[in-house]
C-alpha cells in the first residue's frame, strides 16, 4: 500500500498542463502527435469512441482511465472526480488511477503549471521519483497508442497471410507498448484487428543477444505451450505462453537465453512500467484473460518488432503474392525433375541443423538420381515479414506449410518452416526444417 500512498499524496500531475492547455498541447507533452483535426471534434471523437469500448466492455479498466484523462481535458474534474473513484473502486490494483485523482484533488485547490511541475516532487528520493516518472511514461503510452490508432486502414507488413488452421496472431510494438491481436479473414484479405492492449517489455531497449542482456527479443515466434499459474511463482499471474526463443535464425546468429513468454503478473499491480521485465511480454492479467482462449500452442505466431511496418492493402497484397509465386516456382520446379532448377531456389547461405548450402545441394543430386516422378502439394501456407534488423542483409519472410510429398521410392506429410530471403529480386531459400 505504501506506493498507492505515494502516489495519491505526491500528486506529481502528470496532465499538470490541463488547466491552461489546450488538448493538443497536452498531447504533446506526453509525447503524442499533434491532433489532425479541429481540438473540439477531436476530443468528442476519442470520448466517443472510448463509450463505445466501455458499453462492449464495461470494465475495460484503460477505457475508464482514457476517459477520465479526456474529461480533464475539458475542465469537467468533478466528473471526472465521479468517474476515478469508480475506477479505483473496481480496479483497486489500477495504481496508476490513484496518481490521476491525486491530479484532479490538486487540481481543485491550487493553479497547474506544467507537467511535473509539483513542489511535493522535490521531498521525493531518486527512487520515488523513479516510480512517478515510470507512470508517467506507462500514461503517455497509453495515451498515445489510442490516439494514433484512429488512422483507418493500416495493416502489418508483418503479417502477410494467416492459413486456415492459423486463426489469429499477436503482433507487438516495442517502441510503443503494445500488443495487437489480429484474426485471419481468408487468403485474399489482410488479418482483421480485434484487440489491443498495453504491454511492459525488457527493461533494456533494442534487440535480445544474449542471455541475462534484459532485452525483449525481436523476431517472428510461435506459443509452444501454455503453464497456468499453479505452477509458476506469483510474478507470472494467471499464467505465461513460453515462445520458441531462440528460434532458428536466432541460432544462426548466435543468440542465446531461453525463457520468453507472454505473461501476467502479480495479482497486488494492475500493470507495470513501460520497461520493466526481464525480457518476456508482459501483459495485465485482465487483458491476458481477455485473450487466453484465442492463443493456440503449436499454431499462434508471435511477431516482436522494435517499430510495426504499417502498409496499405494494395502494398500488403502485391508483396503476398511475389512471395507466394516464388513459393509455387520452387514446387514446380521440385517436380518437373530438373534438379539444378531446383536447386537454384536454395540461397548460397542456406542452413538446417545439419546442412549448409553445398551438402544440401550435393544430397538433394543424389537422391534425385533415384526418382521417376515427384508430386508435392503445399496447403496451410502462413507468412509473416521478419522484423527490420541491423544484421540482415533484406527482407526476410518465415513460412510455415504443410507439405505432402510423394515420389516412386517416398512418401511423407509434414509441417515445414522455411525462411525466404529477398536477393536480387528474388525470394531465395535460406532455411528449411520441420
Amino acid at each position: 500500500m505504501s506506493r498507492i500512498i505515494l502516489i495519491t499524496i505526491c500528486s506529481c500531475l502528470i496532465f499538470s498542463s490541463l488547466l491552461a492547455a489546450p488538448l493538443k498541447n497536452t498531447l504533446i507533452a506526453l509525447g503524442t502527435q499533434q491532433a489532425l483535426i479541429p481540438q473540439t471534434a477531436y476530443n468528442n471523437k476519442l470520448l466517443s469512441n472510448l463509450n463505445e469500448r466501455i458499453i462492449d466492455y464495461p470494465n475495460d479498466s484503460e477505457a475508464n482511465l482514457l476517459k477520465v484523462l479526456f474529461k480533464m481535458e475539458r475542465g469537467s474534474f468533478d466528473e471526472a472526480l465521479v468517474d476515478i473513484n469508480k475506477l479505483i473502486k473496481s480496479s483497486p490494483n489500477f495504481h496508476l488511477a490513484y496518481l490521476i485523482r491525486g491530479d484532479i484533488l490538486l487540481a481543485h485547490a491550487q493553479a497547474i503549471n506544467g507537467l511535473g511541475s509539483n513542489s511535493y516532487l522535490d521531498s521525493l528520493s531518486k527512487a520515488q521519483q523513479l516510480k512517478i516518472k515510470q507512470f508517467q511514461d506507462e500514461t503517455k503510452f497509453r495515451l498515445r497508442s489510442y490516439t494514433k490508432k484512429l488512422a483507418a486502414n493500416r495493416i502489418p507488413k508483418q503479417l502477410l497471410q494467416l492459413s486456415a488452421s492459423t486463426k489469429n496472431a499477436i503482433v507487438i510494438d516495442k517502441s510503443n507498448h503494445r500488443l495487437y491481436l489480429y484474426k485471419r479473414q481468408s487468403n485474399n484479405l489482410p488479418p482483421k484487428l480485434v484487440g489491443d492492449f498495453y504491454i511492459s517489455t525488457g527493461k533494456k531497449q533494442g534487440d535480445k543477444f544474449k542471455k541475462g542482456d534484459l532485452r525483449t527479443p525481436e523476431g517472428v515466434y510461435f506459443i509452444t505451450s501454455w503453464i497456468p499459474d499453479n505452477k509458476l511463482p506469483e510474478k507470472y499471474g494467471i499464467g505465461a505462453f513460453p515462445v520458441n526463443y531462440p528460434n532458428e535464425l536466432d541460432v544462426k546468429l548466435g543468440k542465446t537465453g531461453y525463457g520468453i513468454w507472454l505473461h501476467g503478473m502479480q495479482r497486488s499491480f494492475y500493470s507495470r512500467p513501460p520497461l520493466d521485465s526481464e525480457g518476456c511480454v508482459v501483459l495485465s492479467n485482465v487483458d491476458l484473460k481477455k485473450i487466453q482462449h484465442l492463443l493456440v500452442p503449436g499454431k499462434t505466431p508471435v511477431v516482436i518488432t522494435e517499430k510495426i511496418d504499417w502498409m496499405t492493402v494494395k502494398k500488403w497484397f502485391k508483396l503476398q503474392q511475389s512471395v507466394l509465386a516464388s513459393i509455387n516456382k520452387w514446387r514446380d520446379d521440385w517436380q518437373s525433375m530438373n534438379v539444378e532448377k531446383y536447386l537454384s531456389h536454395y540461397s548460397n547461405d542456406f542452413f538446417t541443423a545439419s546442412h549448409n548450402a553445398s551438402s544440401w545441394k550435393s544430397r538433394k543430386r543424389s537422391l534425385a538420381k533415384l526418382k521417376t516422378y515427384q508430386k508435392i502439394s503445399l496447403t496451410d501456407v502462413s507468412l509473416f515479414l521478419y522484423p527490420s534488423m541491423a544484421n540482415k542483409k533484406s527482407d526476410i519472410v518465415v513460412v510455415r506449410l504443410k507439405q505432402d510429398y510423394k515420389s516412386n521410392n517416398f512418401s511423407s506429410e509434414m509441417e515445414k518452416r522455411l525462411y525466404l530471403r529477398k536477393e536480387a529480386n528474388h525470394w531465395q531459400i535460406l532455411y528449411e526444417g520441420k
